[in-house]
């Protein structure tokens, strides 16, 4: 599938020195959900405000649909909702008055049935002669994506959309998302809920230190660098383990009752089988086996821990 978004050697160094892109490349499919993962000035805010036209690269090109975004500046944006971290909303403004404002700011004619249709599948109708300020933290967030909507775009770029809520509004985003991806919009995210990114995200790009560690798949990212935690319990204390074991990666616990190890999620089955039989075969008895999967935070952890290596 030909990207909708092409992002290739992006660099942004800002005038304090301080380097947020280094070479970063990335293509985005049309009609996906890609999740932007990455600590604290990963670079993942820069990277969203260059491609929306807010700062300007220091080098690097983005094409979006095939268009220069510097060169075809007004096109492209045109194509572009941005839902910002900031809850930056007129307080005066009613929710239906923000809304029809920034239509209007794209050169987009009046079209109060879209206006209406956006503000009720955000919940908002019945607070549309609301003024701003008197609306939850939650709602104002929905009155941002509404705002970032209303010139239907084809590509929207939500940047911690769900900070700050709480679990059961979060969970309604996470739906309007998969509404969103279901009529062919291009959604782009960042967020610190790793939950929140193996749920909805269709891929995963890592970003650590202003450059991309790796993009692929949620699920095959989760099969290929997963693996399983297992608990092996014993009937009797173990002091300590025979050296017929040293071909395990396991670890004794101080109380001599169990013994954890971990497998590759790539490794073979039979590896836990050929562990028991060796416990048998030592004379070790086997009370209880419990395992545990590995999740996208252990992996997104342990990625981050390797590029920092």
């Amino acid at each position: 599938m030909d990207p909708i978004i092409e992002i290739s050697e992006l660099t942004k160094t800002y005038q304090s020195g301080h380097v947020a892109l280094s070479k970063a490349s990335l293509n985005v499919r049309k009609g996906e959900v890609l999740a932007l993962l990455g600590p604290n000035g990963a670079g993942k805010t820069s990277l969203i405000s260059i491609v929306c036209g807010l700062v300007r690269a220091t080098s690097g090109r983005i094409r979006v649909s095939g268009l220069d975004i510097e060169r075809d500046y007004r096109r492209t944006r045109a194509m572009i909702g941005l839902v910002p971290q900031e809850l930056s909303l007129e307080p005066f403004e009613t929710v239906e008055g923000a809304v029809t404002f920034s239509r209007g700011l794209f050169g987009k004619s009046s079209n109060p049935a879209h206006v209406e249709k956006l503000l009720r599948q955000l919940s908002l109708w019945d607070k549309r002669r609301q003024e701003v300020r008197e609306l939850s933290g939650g709602m104002k967030r929905r009155v941002l994506i509404a705002k970032a909507l209303s010139h239907e775009p084809s590509i929207l770029f939500l940047d911690e959309p769900t900070a700050g809520v709480d679990v059961n509004l979060r969970r309604d985003m996470w739906n309007m998302i998969a509404d969103l991806k279901q009529s062919g919009v291009t959604i782009v995210l960042t967020t610190h809920y790793i939950e929140e990114a193996e749920f909805i995200a269709d891929r995963i790009a890592v970003l650590n230190k202003g450059s991309i560690l790796l993009v692929e798949e949620t699920k095959k990212l989760v099969h290929r660098l997963g693996g399983k935690r297992i608990q092996i319990e014993f009937l009797d204390k173990v002091p300590m383990l025979p050296t017929s074991l040293d071909q395990f990666e396991i670890s004794l616990a101080p109380d001599g009752l169990s013994i954890t190890c971990s497998i590759d999620s790539q490794s073979e089955e039979g590896d836990l089988d050929v562990l028991i039989k060796e416990l048998n075969k030592e004379g070790i008895g086997v009370r209880d086996i419990t395992t545990s999967e590995s999740t996208l935070e252990d992996i997104f952890l342990r990625l981050i821990t390797e590029g920092d290596a």
